[in-house]
């Protein structure tokens, strides 16, 4: 199995734990899923109104994931006319949020961030040299050049 395909294969399993899943038939039925979460929503919906939240992203894959994300639940991420690029709004029931969305958000991150750095090792080891371990760490010697 392809690293890309173990990437997705993990990807699909993190979204049938947040769908609340119950079989190995369920987590298989990812449009079952994807339905169920936006059920749940407009249950906490209901419920929660929705409120205003600022979300700061480290980097443009985690941004770009968590818009997506919003986006598949029927949400509207925005920012506002001069906030960094890297903050992302979103109106959203804060138990949808803190329950369902920022915490799958952050296993798939976690699982895309692993898989990004994979493969950029790979290629630096690859294409540029084999080895790409850090820099070694030396005792302070004072100014360089001297």
């Amino acid at each position: 199995m392809s690293p890309e395909s173990q990437l997705r294969d993990k990807l699909r399993k993190i979204e049938a734990l947040f769908a609340g899943a119950g079989t190995a038939g369920e987590r298989l039925a990812a449009g079952a899923a994807l339905e169920r979460v936006k059920a749940r929503l407009a249950e906490l919906g209901q419920r929660d109104p929705g409120v205003e939240l600022q979300y700061g992203m480290p980097d443009q894959w985690s941004r770009q994931l968590f818009v997506a994300l919003c986006r598949r639940y029927g949400l509207k991420p925005y920012r506002y006319h001069r906030q960094r690029y890297n903050t992302v709004m979103v109106r959203v029931p804060r138990g949808f949020s803190e329950t369902v969305l920022w915490p799958e958000f952050t296993e798939l991150n976690q699982a895309l961030q692993a898989y990004l750095s994979q493969m950029t090792l790979k290629v630096i080891h690859e294409e540029i040299h084999a080895d790409a371990s850090e820099a070694s760490e030396v005792p302070d010697g004072g100014l360089l050049g001297r």
